[in-house]
């Protein structure tokens, strides 16, 4: 552990070099310092914390950085979340305000709102899924001669549509399908959903329309569609604002990488039900060496626990973006919540 003295010195250091990028000499701590303590002892205390690998001297400065471990420690030790300034907690209510026909626009509205208030990319997902949730809705649209939207309701507020191309089916045979899905699906947990899908529900439409086999196939693709995590992600561009922007060969993979939902759910993955934080190498992605990530769980209760996150540089304001990691997965858990008791009225 540090003395007092070492904590303050290395909390300036992280603030200085958070706020402007420039490394922090011992003259600028000395004057910072909020008692007075003499550059040469200063020095020394440096010294120390470099010893112990908490920060690291440039190579065209006498002043010092903080290294990875030194981020690191910050956070376990030191780090308190800002509490929210005014402005920031009327923009995440406004935004909440309206009204929302899904849940996912919810989440998604969360992506955006992390994205604005922080300035880097903001990823949220939704809830997962529960073994108990259940297809609660079916709906057939007709659109044409020849295409349908077809209309799955979860009973957490997730929707699905698809068109559907279909070929000689009456508008009789339509609503007969409607019917049996309704009749056989519709109150099912969604494992049993998918068990009837592959051997009863096939035989009974089979029935009335001949071949029923390109309809289920979409119906069950929207099924397995709600069982994937869905990631919504905020301000992306955010992220390759801080990369090196000469060094092509590096942006590419890392756009590529923070372009796609399977590639973001692979990196945030939390190891617990608070408000956590990766930095560097703790990513275990070579790209993101020089980026953080720090996650919150939103607890849904019955409904699930989903997951927000912040992917940022190490040399992002750990205090502010904790905090307003925190603030935001506590207003989103009231707005969903909300939705779900205004839902089941």
């Amino acid at each position: 552990m540090l003395t007092d003295r070492q904590n303050e010195i290395l909390q300036i250091i992280i603030r200085d070099y958070t706020k402007n990028g420039m490394p922090v000499g011992s003259k600028v701590l000395s004057d910072e310092f909020p008692t007075h303590v003499s550059s040469a002892t200063i020095r020394n205390e440096m010294a120390t914390l470099e010893a112990k690998g908490l920060i690291t001297k440039t190579h065209f400065s006498s002043g010092r950085i903080p290294s990875m471990e030194g981020y690191r420690y910050y956070v376990d030790n030191l780090v308190q979340p800002d509490p929210l300034d005014d402005s920031s907690e009327d923009f995440i209510k406004s935004s909440f305000n309206g009204d929302f026909n899904r849940i996912d626009e919810i989440i998604q509205e969360s992506a955006k709102v992390l994205s604005d208030l922080t300035s880097y990319m903001a990823v949220s997902f939704n809830p997962e899924q529960d073994k108990t949730i259940k297809l609660s809705g079916f709906r057939l649209v007709k659109l044409d001669e020849r295409q349908v939207m077809a209309i799955i309701v979860i009973d957490n507020g997730h929707v699905v549509d698809k068109v559907v191309r279909l070929h000689d089916v009456t508008p009789e045979q339509l609503q007969t399908i409607v019917n049996i899905i309704n009749e056989e699906l519709v109150g099912k947990p969604l494992n049993e959903v998918v068990n009837k899908l592959q051997f009863e529900i096939p035989a009974l439409i089979a029935k009335y329309v001949q071949t029923p086999e390109g309809f289920l196939k979409i119906f069950d693709d929207m099924i397995n569609e709600v069982g994937k995590d869905r990631v919504h992600i905020g301000g992306r561009l955010n992220l390759l604002r801080f990369a090196d922007r000469q060094d092509i060969d590096y942006l590419k993979p890392l756009y590529n990488l923070l372009d796609t939902g399977d590639g973001v759910a692979q990196l945030v993955n939390p190891d617990s039900s608070d408000v956590e934080v990766r930095i560097g190498n703790e990513l275990r992605n070579d790209l993101l060496r020089n980026y953080s990530l720090i996650t919150g769980t939103y607890d849904l209760k019955k409904y699930g626990r989903g997951v927000i996150a912040v992917i940022g540089p190490t040399r992002m304001p750990y205090a502010k973006v904790i905090g307003i990691v925190g603030a935001l997965r506590e207003e989103m858990t009231r707005k969903i919540l909300g939705y779900y008791d205004n839902d089941d009225n």
